[in-house]
């Protein structure tokens, strides 16, 4: 938390959590003033009520069912939550994501949700050991967005995808927001 509050200092405005529990820690001894709370990654559904109440944005719906309760969850507290779907476009096993074939169907469902506001797609690139050699799957997301803002009849403006070792390139192909935690902050322990 206190590298956190030190980059605040700093200017930085967006900061992105990918568990709740951490998240609930930092933003008690932060707040909430002048920053915007980002969910990275995979959400239980079982912590979604936790989700809709800590964060302003996020980034990891990967299925109907996590949309849905995450809707309930908002209405019922009287919000609009933006949400980014997140695709697994490397189709590794290892990784969370809606598969590219059953994000149209599930980017409309999202889109028609109350209490969520779709905006855009997400996605986990490949490790790779030259960040030039993600960009085959980062264009794969600007394509699959585009199809998807077609479909669905609205505008998806955001792109969060490329980390620390490849967010050059994810910026390349066309990334809004990219996750350098590791760049600013080290690795994680």
């Amino acid at each position: 938390a206190e590298a956190v509050a030190a980059a605040v200092a700093q200017g930085v405005v967006d900061l992105g959590e990918n568990r709740v529990q951490e998240a609930e820690s930092k933003i008690a001894t932060i707040g909430r003033e002048g920053v915007r709370w980002h969910l990275i990654g995979h959400l239980q559904s079982n912590k979604a009520a936790r989700a809709v109440a800590l964060f302003d944005r996020i980034h990891g719906v990967d299925s109907l069912a996590l949309a849905e309760t995450l809707a309930r969850r908002a209405v019922a507290a009287g919000r609009r939550v933006p949400v980014l779907i997140e695709v697994n476009v490397s189709g590794e096993a290892t990784k969370f994501g809606v598969a590219p074939q059953e994000l149209a169907a599930l980017a409309e469902r999202v889109a028609s949700l109350d209490g969520l506001a779709l905006d855009g797609l997400m996605t986990v690139g490949l490790r790779v050991a030259r960040g030039d050699e993600a960009r085959a799957g980062f264009a794969r997301l600007r394509e699959l967005r585009d199809q998807s803002a077609r479909r669905i009849g609205r505008e998806l403006p955001q792109l969060s995808m490329g980390m620390s070792g490849d967010f050059e390139v994810a910026v390349e192909e066309g990334s809004t927001m990219v996750r350098v935690g590791t760049l600013l902050f080290g690795p994680r322990e």
